[in-house]
């Protein structure tokens, strides 16, 4: 019975220090860089994918319904192809980003308990590269804002093509005459004014509207706009974490420079009160 009773207590206790153990590595998981990482990753891939499958699109019913001369779109065609491999480097680039900063964040959490803990001391260079961390990710968050922006310029060409074949279609227009609704795709500047067609009208359009590159990219290019906000809520998300953990640490140095200046001052008054009391007892004697 004896032996029975020792095995279950330290069953329990091996549980109850798996338990806590668990509880410590929870405590120094940071949530917010890892949301914020999380948010990212989704961000970046949804505007990469669905921007170059857009782009391949895009290019597709250009020559097949706008352009059908190659070299009045080989310009284009280059933009296009140049534009593809800058989504390639802006995926393989925020991917290591994204784990660089959510490394910052875990060491940064596990710096500043230490800090705050024990005699642990954060050093000038850790918290440069948190303020590098924090500029740098200011000056993404800006360039991403401005990729927002001209991620919305093809989703508004395409939602005014789609509106105009809605108003075909509509019983509600009254439209007498349907090959007057146009869609000219030179006057935006993507193809030039040589081009032929250049332009689609009536049923031509209505045609237009009902291919699956159309369809697709249309749609891709409302979720790469959807990813580019996401990867911009996560960097300024980023920022704030990063300025929150430069003032953790930049506090945590203050308040250890003030225990060791109390603690030497508690020293140097021990010492003198020492000092006073040998000179007191040697007097006496």
């Amino acid at each position: 019975m004896e032996s029975n009773a020792e095995e279950t207590q330290d069953e329990g206790q091996e549980s109850k220090g798996c338990f806590e153990c668990c509880i410590k590595c929870l405590g120094g998981v940071p949530y917010a860089s890892l949301v914020a990482t999380i948010l990212c990753f989704s961000g970046v891939a949804l505007f990469c994918g669905c921007g170059h499958v857009a782009l391949t699109g895009t290019l597709t019913m250009l020559e097949n319904h706008f352009s059908r001369v190659t070299s009045d779109h080989a310009t284009l065609t280059m933009v296009i192809q140049i534009f593809q491999y800058i989504i390639y480097g802006i995926a393989s680039f925020f991917f290591a980003y994204a784990i660089i900063l959510l490394a910052e964040g875990f060491y940064t959490t596990s710096a500043i308990k230490k800090e705050l803990q024990s005699d642990f001391k954060t050093t000038v260079c850790g918290r440069c590269i948190t303020a590098f961390f924090m500029f740098l990710t200011y000056i993404l968050a800006l360039i991403f804002l401005a990729i927002f922006g001209f991620t919305a310029i093809p989703v508004f060409l395409f939602f005014n093509m789609w509106n105009s074949c809605a108003a075909m279609k509509s019983p509600d227009a009254n439209i007498t005459s349907p090959d007057s609704i146009c869609v000219d795709v030179r006057q935006y500047g993507i193809i030039p004014w040589n081009a032929t067609p250049g332009k689609a009208c009536g049923a031509t359009l209505g045609d237009i509207c009902n291919t699956s590159e159309f369809y697709l990219s249309y749609h891709l290019y409302i979720v790469a706009l959807a990813g580019a906000g996401a990867t911009v809520i996560a960097l300024i998300h980023y920022l704030m974490i990063l300025a929150a953990n430069w003032a953790y640490l930049k506090s945590a140095v203050s308040t250890h420079e003030y225990q060791d200046i109390k603690t030497k001052d508690d020293q140097d008054l021990e010492a003198e009160a020492r000092s006073k009391d040998g000179q007191n007892s040697s007097s006496y004697s």
